[in-house]
């Protein structure tokens, strides 16, 4: 019987590949497409993954350290979440390669027959379609759920993948959630699928931050993957950095980026005129001043260095004296 299964799942590959329409129209059947012409791959070669050796390792890991650390938090959470339903946690560096790892006890000999384990290469050119490889390659979320792998020997997995992307809006890990369960339910993948991807939200945005210690940090409207974009603005008000959420919100590219413009002109979809620019821009120094006095306007013009009068004057200009 399992041989029987072995050979449908070949035959329903390379039947499906036939039908260039089904190719063009599948996500799955284009990846599938990938690995038998792109990386000559059969999907009934039963090796095990490919695992880098101790140096290769280290040095894959020494890589990723920074994202590794300020990610555990996050693992443990996610782990916390999905560990009682059979699913162990992975994070991946670019090449498919995980780095760290966290499971059940008693389920870890059954996931490292499988090759979840760190070290191992889960690249499309190595394994196919799964679902560490084929985030890396499309660059979004999915589910690559059992008969959905290319490898026969895959197929009683289920994975699910979401990509990080560093601060300058590269894809520089992922973060997969896989089981050997074969009892996980449409809804129960759709939960698991919805705290992987928040995790990993968390992981890049904290990424982000450590990116820009000395910024602002601004919540952007939401990207076309969804969830506000982060942008990191200055002391001068000019945006020095963007998370890829808020470059494909706004069409920022590394260019753009290369020279800090304000961030006014990219908010409020307009650039606003030197002068009122400039009076904006003292009128937020004023006000500044005001807040760290308590409202006391004799503290703050000493700590602006101008009378008493002169304060009131400029507060009449700003337009403050009313709002006080």
């Amino acid at each position: 019987m399992a041989e029987k299964g072995r050979a449908h799942h070949a035959n329903r590959i390379y039947s499906t590949l036939s039908n260039a329409a089904a190719v063009g129209q599948s996500a799955v059947a284009a990846s599938w497409s990938r690995s038998v012409v792109k990386y000559g791959l059969d999907p009934d070669h039963a090796r095990p993954p490919w695992r880098l050796g101790q140096a290769e390792f280290d040095a894959a890991f020494e890589r990723l350290d920074p994202l590794i650390r300020l990610a555990q938090t996050s693992l443990d959470r996610l782990f916390q979440s999905v560990g009682d339903a059979g699913c162990c946690v992975l994070l991946t560096d670019r090449e498919g390669i995980p780095l760290d790892r966290r499971g059940v006890a008693g389920d870890d000999l059954d996931f490292r027959n499988m090759g979840l384990w760190t070290g191992m290469v889960w690249s499309e050119a190595s394994e196919g379609t799964n679902g560490v490889g084929t985030c890396v390659a499309e660059g979004r979320p999915l589910t690559i759920h059992r008969d959905q792998h290319f490898l026969t020997r895959n197929i009683g997995l289920s994975c699910t993948v979401a990509p990080i992307w560093d601060a300058r809006g590269r894809l520089i890990a992922t973060l997969d959630v896989s089981t050997c369960r074969a009892d996980l339910t449409p809804a129960m993948l759709k939960l698991v699928a919805s705290a992987t991807v928040e995790a990993a939200h968390r992981i890049e945005d904290h990424h982000f931050r450590m990116a820009f210690p000395k910024a602002r940090i601004v919540v952007a409207q939401d990207g076309a993957g969804g969830g506000g974009g982060l942008l990191a603005v200055d002391k001068g008000d000019l945006v020095i950095g963007a998370s890829r959420a808020a470059r494909l919100a706004y069409g920022l590219t590394d260019e753009r980026l290369a020279q800090p413009f304000p961030a006014e002109d990219l908010l409020m979809g307009h650039e606003a005129k030197p002068d009122e620019e400039l009076s904006a821009a003292e009128r937020g120094v004023v006000q500044r001043a005001l807040a760290r006095a308590n409202g006391n306007v004799s503290a703050a013009a000493r700590a602006l260095g101008v009378s008493r009068a002169t304060m009131h004057r400029k507060l009449a200009r700003l337009g403050l004296e009313r709002a006080r």
